[in-house]
């Protein structure tokens, strides 16, 4: 195996063993804290990120200003292929680009508008539920597709072309159908309620999950955890989740719209792992840098685990080159 592609593997097993036994992620001993807050940084900073990082994301912003009162952070969620696209093609200023899949911002993003891309944590896929959805009580990791399948339950899930929800959502129904060894069960979930439960990102659902218009949904673990939902983990078979799968998981494929009209990009199964960079037009790149460099931190890292998040310890940094020395601390160069 290349020494790279060693390293990348033995930092998700990592982080995977960390999620077993913990439920989140397990900093290490890292350097020492960052020492952003001694920095003149002030204004506005401005962060995309995906909609599963809004919870731990907004705590991280909330500790950040307190250690720098005169900087304000402005997050803005959304699916992680439409945050990238807000600076690949509408071109909005953003300090703070955060991804739900590292694919996104290594096909969107580089090297034109980002050099660098970070790889800072992992998830998995689940399914979560409240008390009152239909069969809730009967429910389990291995009647899941049948009880979706039944005429009475609604089930929700992300829009594969805008967030990679969506699409690792249709990896997992492509797996199951492997894994539970029933011949047509992909296709069967996909075509369930058509588009009618189906959002631009997985978080948008969330409301009709609680409000009792669907019954369960398709999202990442932590973010059940986050909202005190009812979690089913999902075999590893499924779920996307050990980095050991990766052959298995990579038997899934799903066809997206490309960057262009018209263009389709195939896309294979993975492990999750999010991403953060900074694009190459960042307004307040130093306030920026500080913000990376206080989420990798073992402060920013503890408030990722203690919202359910995986952590990949330390990050892994694409395109090095370009890397702050701030940031650089935190992470390894692949």
């Amino acid at each position: 195996m290349p020494q790279r592609t060693a390293i990348w593997m033995a930092a998700l097993l990592a982080a995977a063993i960390a999620m077993s036994f913990t439920g989140c992620g397990k900093a290490t001993e890292e350097p020492a804290p960052s020492d952003s807050s001694s920095r003149k940084i002030s204004g506005d900073l401005v962060v995309f990120h995906a909609g599963s990082l809004s919870v731990p994301l907004r705590q991280v912003s909330e500790a950040f200003m307190a250690r720098n009162p005169a900087v304000t952070v402005l997050a803005e969620a959304a699916g992680s292929r439409d945050t990238a696209r807000k600076v690949s093609d509408l071109h909005r200023p953003c300090d703070v680009l955060a991804s739900a899949d590292y694919k996104v911002v290594e096909e969107l993003l580089m090297p034109q508008d980002a050099k660098f891309n970070i790889r800072f944590a992992t998830n998995e896929l689940a399914i979560v539920y409240t008390d009152r959805s239909a069969r809730a009580a009967e429910i389990d990791a291995n009647n899941w597709p049948r009880i979706l399948l039944s005429e009475s339950v609604r089930f929700g899930r992300a829009d594969p072309n805008r967030d990679p929800c969506g699409y690792r959502t249709v990896m997992l129904m492509q797996l199951a159908e492997k894994h539970y060894k029933q011949p047509g069960l992909a296709g069967k979930l996909q075509r369930k309620d058509g588009r009618r439960f189906i959002r631009p990102k997985e978080t948008d659902l969330l409301a009709l999950l609680e409000l009792g218009e669907i019954d369960y949904l398709f999202i990442y673990r932590s973010v059940g955890l986050q909202h005190h939902l009812k979690v089913l983990s999902l075999p590893d078979e499924v779920n996307l989740r050990n980095p050991a799968m990766e052959d298995l998981y990579s038997e899934a494929e799903v066809r997206i719209t490309g960057k262009r009209p018209g263009q389709t990009v195939r896309l294979t199964g993975e492990t999750i792992v999010y991403s953060v960079t900074i694009p190459v037009d960042s307004p307040n790149r130093a306030a920026a840098e500080a913000y990376v460099e206080f989420l990798l931190s073992p402060d920013g890292r503890k408030i990722l685990a203690d919202n359910g998040q995986g952590l990949i310890v330390p990050a892994i940094a694409d395109g090095s080159n370009s890397l702050p020395p701030g940031i650089g601390r935190y992470c390894i160069r692949k």
